[in-house]
């Protein structure tokens, strides 16, 4: 199954908390890919897991690695690391 990987900085002013963890994980479930996202520290999440995300406790300016497994992972890849780039929480 094809792979795809980025490393990204998480760019909502809150972090992956609320608002931008629901919405991020909802993208997810929307592409039907499994995605993990990883920080520095070797704790990883479970993309399409609101629990698993906010377990994960990611804050502003946190670097990830954004794991895509699935047809078409390149390009899902980069459309999960637009979103976690962007501040989510801004509208």
């Amino acid at each position: 199954m094809p792979k795809a990987e980025r490393t990204v900085t998480v760019g909502s002013s809150v972090g992956l908390h609320a608002r931008p963890a629901s919405l991020f994980v909802q993208a997810v479930g929307a592409t039907g890919h499994s995605v993990t996202i990883t920080k520095p520290s070797g704790d990883n999440a479970d993309g399409a897991s609101i629990l698993s995300v906010l377990a994960l406790a990611v804050g502003h300016g946190e670097e990830l690695v954004l794991a895509v497994e699935g047809d078409n992972a390149e390009s899902v890849a980069d459309e999960l690391a637009t979103m976690l780039t962007s501040d989510l929480d801004a509208s």
